[in-house]
């Protein structure tokens, strides 16, 4: 977890000085706004949080062999996010997100704080691409989507 905060860290380091409305605006016609970004990363956290703790839970083992999730921050390959995850189109402000976020991270926190090593080692749930991934492994991906998801903020800032 502690590479998540360090990852977290730089993504608010990465919107740093920008106005509610800048973090709303859409920059191009048909991509995201980075609020929206910022707005996934909180439904992805939350919806591993929730597949975490279903699947520790769940009475079933299911090991599942180390992915290479360290190549998701390749964004040369796009990835349509389940409808499930597509962020709000709303107005949202910083500070709402921000409170989002933290609520997310500290789901994800205690969750990780009170799980057995045996079993983040040897239960998984599926992830799109990857197949299935431990709950070992879906901990530090939080952190790796993140930062494929700053390097898009940082494409939408230079064209505000």
């Amino acid at each position: 977890m502690k590479k998540n905060t360090e990852i977290r860290n730089q993504l608010f380091n990465t919107i740093s000085g920008l106005t509610d409305e800048q973090l709303n605006k859409h920059p191009e016609e048909g991509r995201w706004s980075i609020i929206q970004v910022m707005d996934h990363l909180y439904l992805m956290e939350r919806a591993i949080t929730k597949g975490i703790t279903d699947t520790l839970a769940a009475d079933v083992r299911n090991k599942a062999a180390d992915k290479p999730i360290h190549l998701a921050v390749n964004r040369s390959r796009k990835v349509e996010a389940p409808a499930y995850l597509e962020p709000s189109s709303e107005f949202i402000t910083l500070e709402s997100i921000t409170e989002k976020l933290a609520q997310s991270r500290e789901m994800l926190s205690e969750v990780t704080k009170h799980a057995e090593e045996e079993d983040l080692e040897n239960k998984s749930f599926p992830h799109p691409i990857f197949s299935n991934l431990s709950l070992k492994q879906w901990i530090p991906f939080v952190g790796i989507h993140e930062l494929r998801h700053i390097e898009q903020i940082e494409e939408l800032k230079a064209k505000l």
